[in-house]
């Protein structure tokens, strides 16, 4: 499978072939394996291994979105630099959405630039962080607000690592896939939300899990190369991003970010049919698929409105200070087509909305 130039490789076992793709698509003198503390004890010396012959040496960051920060980016690229790596190394992100973002900027700023093949090891990456070249680091003004559009050389995908996951954490990476099934293709939403209500009852199939993370892949990926650095069609992968970054960021980090998104894409499916976009019933569709996958659908009750509509107007994807918001007609398809795919909607809307 590819995206953009590069291959996407999705097999289990995966882990074991990092060495053979990297020889093909990179071939560094060295490569700096970026992971983080929850990870790297379980796959960063199978890595190492994979990678039999080749110069490698794993770089540590602590777990969690609290810690991708400028600060760890600078720490990681000095670490580097005092270890003598050059404009002829890569990076192998081996983790979640934290390492792929931030191991993607370190790759797209070390030395101006290196090659970078992502890892990922939770759902939510394997769906959204890995693919589509997008890196950043949050800072106290809101999330990804620093970072920068960088394709990697490779995707390499183990749906077995998955067995690892925490179930919180799986279920939090299926509201990426929910989305992709707003956003584009009806059958796949349903396909989601059957899996998610069978995860919920803690049946999880490893052929399902390999079909659901191959289609959305694929979604996404078609999706990105129409559109790479965000100027049009790429925004509709926003659905429920504009309040869910603000929730993420206003509740500290503690609510997780598939949580957090899924709660945006209920509010933002309410939203649509609050001014007219959406068919009446589209929030409710959205909403039973997250309830059914355990995923919360409502406003943290400690997170005020009008907190989240004025981070939301500084959100990256905002213009002019206002907010925007991409949004759904139905399942399926998404609105603003004829204005660049998203467009501001009035903050006494929003708040309504939120209330």
């Amino acid at each position: 499978m590819t995206e953009s130039g590069y291959r996407v490789h999705i097999l289990p076992g995966a882990v074991d072939a990092i060495g053979g793709v990297a020889r093909v698509v990179v071939r560094a003198h060295r490569y700096a394996i970026v992971t983080d503390s929850n990870v790297g004890p379980l796959y960063a010396e199978r890595a190492r291994a994979a990678m039999t012959g080749l110069a490698t040496e794993v770089f540590t960051i602590p777990a969690g979105e609290a810690h991708k920060t400028r600060q760890t980016w600078a720490a990681v690229t000095d670490q580097m630099l005092e270890a003598g790596f050059g404009r002829d190394s890569a990076v192998i992100a081996l983790g979640g959405g934290v390492v792929c973002d931030l191991g993607g900027f370190v790759a797209a700023t070390f030395m101006r630039g290196i090659p970078v093949v992502h890892v990922p090891t939770t759902l939510l990456a394997m769906l959204d962080a890995a693919i589509g070249g997008k890196t950043a680091v949050d800072t106290p003004a809101g999330k990804n607000l620093v970072g920068a559009f960088h394709q990697p050389s490779a995707v390499i995908i183990d749906p077995s690592v998955l067995s690892t996951l925490p179930a919180d954490e799986m279920r939090a990476g299926l509201s990426e896939a929910i989305k992709h099934g707003v956003i584009a293709d009806p059958a796949h939403f349903a396909a989601v939300a059957a899996f998610g209500a069978a995860l919920r009852d803690h049946h999880q199939n490893p052929r399902a899990t390999s079909a659901i993370v191959a289609r959305s892949v694929e979604i996404k990926s078609a999706v990105v190369a129409s559109d790479t650095r965000e100027s049009g069609r790429r925004k509709i992968l926003n659905f429920g991003h504009t309040i869910g970054h603000a929730v993420e960021h206003l509740s500290g980090y503690r609510v997780l970010h598939g949580e957090a998104v899924a709660i945006g894409m209920c509010l933002e499916a309410a939203l649509a049919e609050r001014i007219g976009v959406a068919v009446p019933g589209t929030a409710d569709r959205v909403r039973a698929a997250c309830e059914g996958a355990g995923l919360p659908t409502a406003r943290p009750a400690g997170i005020e409105p009008q907190a989240i509509v004025a981070l939301a107007r500084g959100d990256k994807k905002g213009r002019a200070g206002r907010a925007q918001y991409a949004l759904p007609t139905r399942i399926g398809e998404m609105a603003f087509g004829d204005r660049g795919w998203s467009a501001p909607v009035d903050d006494a809307l929003v708040l309504e909305t939120l209330r």
